[in-house]
């Protein structure tokens, strides 16, 4: 297996499930609610954990009991948090979710301790130790974390490193095409179509990617939904068809999953369009749990679900 060092968020989740958006000033009746361990960074580092990873997590949270709740299952997956910094002055980064019945998300953050990571602690050996550097594109928004992460990255650019960043919403919104500058040199740029579109200015997949080439980015791995995902390179375009699953309950964490086992797979040495596809199974067994950590499987697991999907597409 693989040394991963994994930059982002550790969060407390609120999850409230309410049958509609309640509009402003009014009041409405949760059906149910529940807190419970998340972040991008969090999520990334607990599963490439579970698949068998050496993992090392770069983060900051507040201390107390929700740091406790942030780090529930990172801690039980043995990820390594040497490099965890505690602050005494600023809480830990919590996230609200409204969520409605059919799984859509509504999500209000506080990034809290998140933001004051602190660059001057990290060391070179820290990230040129390991094998690849996963990282939440949430790290390169601003503060102190901003410095932390584009250290990390260069460091990691030095050592040859394989690099992996996966965007999120919040991410490509707050920096739109600022961001292009910070993650031309990576490896593997992971997103979702909607913020394919938002960092891109286009409204077709095609001219987005042929755009973010342009620029320098040529492998991008774009998540659709139910259709699966799109792996993008300059030798290479194809869909990777979706694992089909009943029960969708909650999506909460559903790409950090993806983006885990992508990595996991390409790390593994397996090729594009097989990884793509551990990260798609993995993505939608987390939406059949509610909660971004409590979906658990090993690698063995997941491949055994990857190989009975392809024996059964080349019938």
């Amino acid at each position: 297996m693989s040394k991963f060092f994994v930059v982002g968020d550790v969060t407390v989740d609120q999850m409230i499930f309410v049958d509609e958006l309640p509009e402003a000033g009014t009041d409405t009746a949760a059906k149910r609610a529940l807190i419970g361990p998340g972040g991008a960074g969090g999520t990334i580092a607990t599963v490439l954990a579970r698949l068998g990873n050496e993992v090392t997590i770069a983060t900051r949270v507040g201390e107390g009991a929700f740091a406790d709740v942030a780090f529930e299952h990172v801690r039980a997956a043995n990820v390594n948090t040497n490099l965890v910094q505690f602050d005494k002055q600023n809480p830990t980064s919590t996230v609200t979710l409204l969520i409605t019945p059919d799984t859509q998300r509504t999500m209000v953050s506080y990034s809290g301790a998140s933001r004051k990571l602190d660059a001057g602690k990290l060391k070179e050996t820290d990230v040129s130790s390991c094998d690849a550097l996963v990282m939440s594109a949430y790290s390169l928004v601003g503060g102190l974390q901003r410095e932390y992460a584009v250290k990390a990255l260069d460091i990691a650019k030095r050592a040859k490193l394989t690099t992996f960043i996966d965007m999120g919403s919040g991410a490509v919104d707050a920096l739109r095409d600022r961001l292009i500058s910070l993650v031309r040199d990576v490896d593997y740029l992971l997103m979702n179509q909607h913020e394919l579109f938002t960092l891109t200015g286009e409204s077709s997949i095609s001219e987005a990617v042929e755009g973010l080439a342009d620029q320098g980015i040529e492998r991008v791995i774009v998540k659709v939904g139910e259709m699966g995902s799109i792996v993008v390179t300059p030798e290479l375009t194809e869909l990777v068809d979706a694992w089909q699953v009943d029960g969708i309950v909650d999506t909460t964490g559903a790409g950090d999953y993806f983006a885990a086992a992508f990595a996991h797979g390409i790390m593994q040495g397996y090729d594009l369009y097989y990884a793509a596809k551990l990260g798609n199974i993995a993505g939608a067994m987390n939406a059949m749990h509610v909660g971004a950590q409590t979906c658990v499987f090993t690698a063995a697991d997941l491949e055994r679900h990857a190989n009975d999907l392809l024996a059964v597409e080349s019938r």
